[in-house]
């Protein structure tokens, strides 16, 4: 009976140590995606022989789980949820001694009709700005730039501290 119990309780705690690794690795990934759970206001311009559109179709870019979402590119072109890579991912120190983030972020996607959708944008902190481009068979039908901020993006609080001091010191 003894024996048993010294086996019950050696398997519990291998499984509450197993329950424990696994939940703070999933917090790890989620942690990793800079990009998760934001949202950007977007303005989309058509690029035409000639100069680009003047009037932008305004839109949004949401990203979860290493995808995005755009209601314009599901308007147009009825893709979904496009996975996107990371290609880059710094920090910086701007002029005003601040930490920045800056990202380059491209997602591309290829339809059974030889249609294929490239998004490349990069982001510096609550900013965004990018391309997007359309072909069919290798030869460009449309392409669109793009700039944005995120919604509720607002410089840091420590920022905002930093250049209010910067503004004092010129003062004197």
């Amino acid at each position: 009976m003894l024996i048993n119990f010294k086996k019950i309780k050696f398997v519990l705690i291998v499984t509450v140590i197993s329950i424990l690794t696994m939940s703070f690795a999933k917090k790890l990934d989620k942690e990793k995606d800079p990009l998760h759970k934001r949202k950007f206001n977007v303005t989309y311009r058509e690029n035409k022989e000639g100069g680009s559109n003047k009037k932008g179709i305004a839109s949004t870019i949401e990203f979860k789980d290493g995808k995005l979402w755009s209601d314009f590119i599901y308007e147009k072109f009825q893709l979904k949820w496009l996975r996107y890579r990371i290609n880059k991912d710094s920090v910086y120190t701007d002029s005003t001694d601040t930490e920045v983030r800056y990202l380059e972020v491209e997602a591309t996607i290829t339809d059974e009709n030889n249609q294929t959708v490239v998004i490349a944008f990069n982001t510096v902190e609550w900013d965004i700005e990018g391309t997007l481009k359309i072909t069919k068979n290798d030869k460009l039908k449309k392409s669109f730039d793009f700039v944005g901020r995120e919604k509720g993006g607002k410089p840091p609080k420590d920022k905002k501290k930093k250049n209010e001091e910067a503004v004092e010191e010129k003062k004197e």
